[in-house]
């Protein structure tokens, strides 16, 4: 299958499918479906490093497959495991005089197998995007789990042998960076490493979902995000999260982005209590000088 023709033809189909992609990230999308080759995207939580694997998804009409990486993730729930409790039943039923030998080979067979999304990524015929989502959450022991997949799209299972993959899946894995993964990953995978937008971008971006926001309110809730980045917070706003703010204000039909409206509404884009506090007084203090949602200096 070919995912694109071209980064051109990256960047129109992402953009049809709600995600403007910059140069960089169309001809490294391009570059990962031509040359079967992961797609390692790293950068700070909110940039939109999932989003990219779901516009993928929607854009060339596949599958999307999810692997929610996460501490303590196993290879039970990232590959396969066995239905014990329907092997036992098996077990019970078969007679007396048949040999275990043969009741073994019985109860490890495909009836008996749970895929999880690993293998059940690898064994769709149809096109498939498997997202490996927060690789960097799991254990180091987990990677050598994604290794195999990785390079050759496929999975050995002791007792069936390997299974290749019918179809590559476009293999997206997101990590925020909260630890240096493995040169072992990473060398089997395209890099693309995504910030925050400008804040040209992120209107574009705004706009594209939320286009009856007005110009004039578009402007001043993404400078306003952009300010409130530079804060020390647990979680900077995520585009998302703009976007989300955006109809929030279309909802209640806010005009003008000052003082008010930010503090009734700073809880769409900040989760955290310290958050709000934080902003709401770096806030009042800048609008003492210039008010929310001015021009911010680049």
């Amino acid at each position: 299958m070919t995912w694109f023709d071209s980064p051109a033809d990256a960047t129109e189909r992402l953009h049809g499918a709600g995600y403007l992609a910059d140069d960089a990230t169309a001809t490294t999308v391009f570059l990962a479906g031509r040359l079967e080759k992961p797609l390692l995207v790293e950068g700070p939580a909110g940039v939109g490093k999932t989003e990219l694997a779901k516009a993928v998804a929607r854009a060339t009409g596949a599958e999307l497959v999810r692997l929610q990486c996460y501490e303590g993730l196993d290879e039970a729930r990232a590959l396969y495991e066995w239905n014990y409790k329907k092997q036992l039943l098996r077990i019970q039923a078969t007679s007396d005089d048949q040999a275990w030998e043969q009741t073994h080979d019985e109860i490890f067979t495909d009836e008996f197998l749970l895929t999880r999304p690993l293998l059940g990524a690898i064994l769709r015929e149809e096109p498939t995007v498997l997202l490996i989502d927060e690789v960097d959450k799991t254990d180091v022991e987990v990677e050598g789990l994604l290794l195999e997949v990785l390079s050759d799209f496929q999975v050995t299972i002791p007792e069936l042998g390997t299974v290749a993959a019918v179809r590559r899946p476009f293999v997206v894995l997101t990590s925020n960076a909260s630890r240096e993964l493995s040169e072992a990953v990473k060398r089997r995978c395209l890099f693309l490493h995504l910030d925050y937008p400008d804040a040209e971008r992120e209107r574009e971006i705004v706009t594209s979902h939320v286009p009856e926001a007005a110009e004039r309110l578009t402007r001043q809730l993404v400078d306003l995000v952009g300010t409130l980045r530079e804060l020390d917070l647990k979680k900077a706003p995520s585009i998302s999260e703009s976007v989300d703010w955006a109809r929030t204000l279309v909802a209640l039909e806010v005009a003008d982005l000052d003082q008010h409206a930010v503090e009734r509404t700073l809880g769409v884009v900040l989760k955290h209590s310290s958050d709000q506090t934080k902003a709401v007084a770096a806030l009042r203090n800048h609008h003492a000088g210039t008010r929310p949602g001015a021009p911010r200096r680049r």
